[in-house]
C-alpha cells in the first residue's frame, strides 16, 4: 500500500480534534487504531464505512521536517480520510447514523444525503428515508466498516443503527468489520430490562438502559441472540480495544453527539435520558445539558437557568423561560441509575400537567416504570423489582464479552 506523503506545512482542515487525556488515550488503543490488524483485510476491497465524527484514529505520519529530510509525527485523522489515502482501498460510499456524519444536527432530526466536501465520498443517511441500507446502496460494496463511538446506553440510537447495517449486510451476504472502541459507562448494568411489545429505534433488543458492553461484543450479542429479521445471522468480525477493560477509565476525545458535550454528561445521560419523554427541561439548550433539570412551573429556587436555542437544540423545552431547577455538574461519577431525580421532578410538577410524555414508555422499555412513579413507589422499591431480569440479561451478557470485567 502506497500512503500518500503530507507535508509539514499542510494546515488540518474542520473539524479540529483534541485529545483531552493522551495518557489514557495511550495506553488503550481503538480498534481503528490497530490497523495491523484490518488493513490487510480491506486490501482490494470496495468499501462502505459507517462513520461520524468520533470514527477517528491517531497515528504515525511521515512529514517533510527538511527539505530531503524525512521524519515522522502522531497526528489524529478521521478513518474516512485515512483510508481514502489508500491506493488499494476503495471507499465507495459513507453512511451517517443520527446526527448525521459530522455530527452536527439535532436528536430526532431528519438527516439527508449529501456529499462529503472534503472527499467528495456520497454520504448516505441512516437517520432519513431509511434507517437500514437498501439491497441496492450495497451493490458492489465487498466489506462494511463500522466505527462509531457509543456511550452504552439502551435508547441511543447508534447500536439500533448496527442492528440495521448487520441485518441489511447479511441479507445480501456482505461481511461486517466492526472497530471497537470503549464504553465510557462499561463499568455497570443497570436499569429496566426492554420489553419487546415496547421495541422501537430507541431500542430495539431485551436489554437493559446501561448494558455495560463495547459495540464489538453488543454486535456479537445481537448476532448470537439472533436478534436480526428471521434469525439470520451477520458474517460479523470485530477488531478488539488494546488495554482494555469494563472499568477502564476513558475520556471521549470528542462528543458523541451535540449534547454529550463531556465525560460529566456521558455519565448523567442513563438517569437524565429519561426525562427525554416528559415535559422537563434536562440541559438542552444550555452549555450543560443532560447537567440539570428544571422547569419554569417548578418551585423557585436558588438554581435558575434558561434555555436558549443553541448547537444541538433548535427548540429546546420550556425555550426562553426562566427554570428552576436541579444542578448537576459537580455530582460524583454513578455507578447506577439514579432515578431520585425523576422522582423529584414528578413531584415538583402541577398535577394538573402531563408529566409523562408518549416517548416515555420507548425510552424506559416498559409502561411499569411510569406506573411505579405515578404511584409513589420509592426509588429503592423500583430498583428491586429490576434485580430478575438484570441477572438473566447478565448471564446473556457474559457469553460475548471481550474485555475483563
Amino acid at each position: 500500500m502506497n500512503f500518500k506523503l503530507i507535508s509539514c506545512t499542510q494546515k488540518v482542515q474542520e473539524p479540529k480534534f483534541e485529545i483531552p487525556n493522551k495518557e489514557n488515550v495511550t495506553l488503550i488503543k481503538t480498534g481503528a487504531e490497530r490497523t495491523e490488524l484490518y488493513l490487510n483485510v480491506l486490501k482490494g476491497k470496495n468499501i462502505a464505512i459507517v462513520a461520524n465524527q468520533t470514527s477517528v484514529l491517531s497515528v504515525l505520519q511521515r512529514t517533510e521536517i527538511a527539505p530531503n529530510v524525512m521524519g515522522s509525527k502522531k497526528v489524529t485523522l478521521h478513518l474516512v480520510d485515512y483510508l481514502h489515502n489508500y491506493n488499494d482501498i476503495t471507499i465507495q460510499k459513507v453512511f451517517a447514523p443520527e446526527h448525521g456524519f459530522r455530527g452536527k444536527a439535532d436528536a430526532a432530526e431528519f438527516i439527508k444525503d449529501g456529499k462529503d466536501a472534503k472527499t467528495g465520498l456520497p454520504i448516505i443517511s441512516l437517520y432519513g428515508k431509511n434507517k437500514k441500507p437498501s439491497a441496492e446502496q450495497l451493490e458492489k460494496i465487498d466489506v462494511v466498516v463500522f466505527d462509531i463511538q457509543d456511550v452504552g446506553v439502551r435508547f441511543y440510537t447508534y447500536i439500533s443503527t448496527l442492528h440495521y447495517v448487520m441485518e441489511a449486510c447479511a441479507e445480501v451476504g456482505i461481511p461486517v468489520l466492526i472497530l471497537d472502541r470503549p464504553n465510557p459507562n462499561g463499568h455497570y448494568v443497570d436499569g429496566p430490562v426492554l420489553e419487546l411489545q415496547h421495541a422501537s429505534f430507541v431500542g430495539k433488543h431485551p436489554v437493559p438502559v446501561v448494558y455495560g458492553m463495547t459495540i464489538g461484543e453488543y454486535g456479537q450479542m445481537i448476532n448470537g441472540e439472533k436478534w436480526l429479521k428471521n434469525g439470520i445471522q451477520c458474517d460479523l468480525k470485530v477488531i478488539p480495544l488494546k488495554n482494555y477493560t469494563h472499568h477502564s477509565e476513558y475520556s471521549l476525545a470528542i462528543r458523541p453527539s451535540p449534547n454529550l458535550p463531556n465525560d460529566k454528561s456521558i455519565n448523567l445521560y442513563p438517569s437524565l435520558g429519561f426525562f427525554e419523554g416528559t415535559i422537563i427541561n434536562a440541559g438542552r439548550g444550555t452549555e450543560f445539558q443532560f447537567q440539570r433539570y428544571g422547569a419554569s412551573f417548578f418551585p423557585k429556587s436558588d438554581f435558575q437557568y434558561t434555555p436558549e436555542p443553541n448547537f444541538g437544540a433548535k427548540y429546546p423545552k420550556e425555550k426562553g423561560k426562566l427554570c428552576y431547577g436541579v444542578d448537576l455538574s459537580k455530582n460524583k461519577k454513578l455507578s447506577s441509575i439514579n432515578l431520585d431525580w425523576l422522582i423529584d421532578a414528578f413531584n415538583k410538577t402541577p398535577k394538573t400537567a402531563k408529566f409523562f410524555g408518549e416517548t416515555f414508555t420507548i425510552h424506559a422499555g416498559n409502561i411499569t416504570l411510569q406506573q411505579q412513579i405515578e404511584e409513589g413507589i420509592s426509588a429503592k422499591e423500583i430498583r428491586e423489582s429490576w434485580q430478575e431480569d438484570l441477572r438473566d440479561f447478565k448471564q446473556v451478557r457474559s457469553k460475548y464479552l471481550i474485555y475483563k470485567e
